[in-house]
């Protein structure tokens, strides 16, 4: 067995980028690498967080009969319970959460209640590595419920430092903008420049930002912000001052340490959570409306059920982004879901495609794919583009355009919808 390995190369790394995948498409383990699992865990070189989210995984897949010797080899038993499994496992952890623990292993969806009570303890100093990731591993297999994801955002708000627990009541709407916190790798980032066309159209912006946990590392928008010396605000007092030219920057770190925390713990166990989700609806300024994406299109209904969750009226959602981003693709088939909250709490929507004729000037038959990127580039567009309207990168200058045309589009049928309700 190879005795050198690290944080992010080791077997149960490995064994989580197998079986940690989704509710369908995780594979049987490689009988080399179960081989190679079942030493490891015989050392003292597990991460107890890696272990959980590996175990977890495991689970929520649904071992094969090889797969079960590393159970029995946890438990030393062959025939063992889940509170047995799980007083093996999370032997740390709080007496408390057992029978959370044990709802988990048993694929069974929790309360609304009880996972506020999973979402305290998982943003808590208490002991339980092995558990916290356990716990996030199998929730995100499965997929969370409304009800887990309800839980859970209430015990975020609770981390929520002083100066954002009460929110700002300004005479402008305020739009917040949620990038991936991921961010990018080949592609170009806009943000700011849409953050300053929705400022020029009579809007506030917030744009939520946070270091990424993965699994793109590259660049992001908080990267961006830092490069341009964006206005990070601290508190919510700071809304009422002068707006800056590119919106004001609301840093994880600033509004809940406790889950910025989160973004080491989410690099080691490599897989997307449900932070990844919750982490761009969060809305401690009061927000009205919300401008998100979402990579998988799947999720597009999911962001808007929890939008509405975290107070905002309004929210638009882009598909087929770049790698995920609030950039559409200038070449294939990017659009944007809106929505409008209305008072018996259901929605109305109206989609606008990107491949709509009105939008014709602004496509192009590819997409530009940018290697060596770089935030100093990426700044030197956006301050170049603020100062004469354009850049000379066409790819650039067509996707910014397109993105300003598209969510112009978006902004004014919200308007509509919110202030004049039964025009549709």
């Amino acid at each position: 067995m190879n005795s050198i390995y690290s944080l992010q190369e080791n077997p149960l790394v490995q064994g989580i980028k197998v079986i940690g995948i989704g509710k369908h498409g995780s594979k049987p383990l490689p009988l080399p690498l179960l081989e190679e699992i079942l030493g490891y865990l015989q050392t003292d070189a597990a991460i107890p967080i890696q272990k959980g989210a590996f175990f977890g995984a495991l689970l929520a897949k649904g071992p094969t009969d090889e797969e079960k010797r590393l159970l029995y080899q946890v438990i030393g038993e062959e025939n063992h319970t889940l509170e047995s499994l799980y007083d093996q496992l999370c032997q740390d952890s709080p007496p408390e959460m057992k029978p959370v623990g044990v709802k988990l292993l048993s694929a069974t969806t929790l309360t609304v209640a009880e996972a506020q009570q999973l979402g305290r303890y998982l943003f808590s100093e208490e002991p339980g590595e092995t558990f916290r990731g356990m716990a996030v591993s199998m929730l995100r297999i499965r997929y969370e419920s409304d009800e887990e994801y309800e839980g859970l955002y209430k015990a975020i708000l609770s981390t929520y430092t002083p100066g954002f627990q009460e929110t700002f009541a300004g005479a402008k709407t305020i739009i917040q903008l949620a990038e991936p916190f991921d961010g990018v790798e080949h592609s170009y980032m806009i943000t700011p420049l849409l953050a300053q066309a929705f400022q020029k159209m009579g809007y506030q912006v917030i744009v939520s930002t946070g270091r990424s946990s993965g699994p793109k590392l590259t660049l992001n928008a908080l990267d961006i912000y830092q490069g341009l010396g964006g206005n990070f605000i601290q508190d919510n007092e700071s809304l009422a001052e002068t707006t800056p030219e590119y919106g004001r920057i609301l840093d994880q770190a600033a509004l809940s340490p406790a889950l910025a925390q989160w973004v080491d713990r989410r690099r080691l166990i490599l897989k997307r959570p449900f932070l990844a989700t919750l982490e761009k609806v969060l809305n401690p300024c009061g927000a009205k409306i919300l401008i998100t994406s979402v990579f998988h299109i799947t999720y597009m209904e999911k962001m808007i059920d929890l939008a509405a969750m975290a107070g905002f009226s309004g929210v638009i959602v882009l598909k087929r982004g770049l790698e995920g981003t609030l950039a559409p693709s200038i070449a294939k088939a990017s659009g944007i879901l809106c929505a409008v909250c209305q008072p018996d709490g259901t929605f109305i929507t109206q989609t606008f495609d990107a491949t709509n004729e009105s939008f014709s000037s602004f496509r192009a038959e590819t997409d530009e794919v940018v290697e060596n990127l770089s935030a100093e580039d990426n700044i030197a567009l956006i301050e170049k583009f603020t100062e004469k309207g354009f850049t000379g990168n066409g790819d650039f200058d067509l996707r910014v355009n397109l993105a300003i045309a598209l969510y112009q589009k978006g902004l004014e049928w919200i308007d509509k919808q919110i202030n004049n309700p039964t025009s549709l």
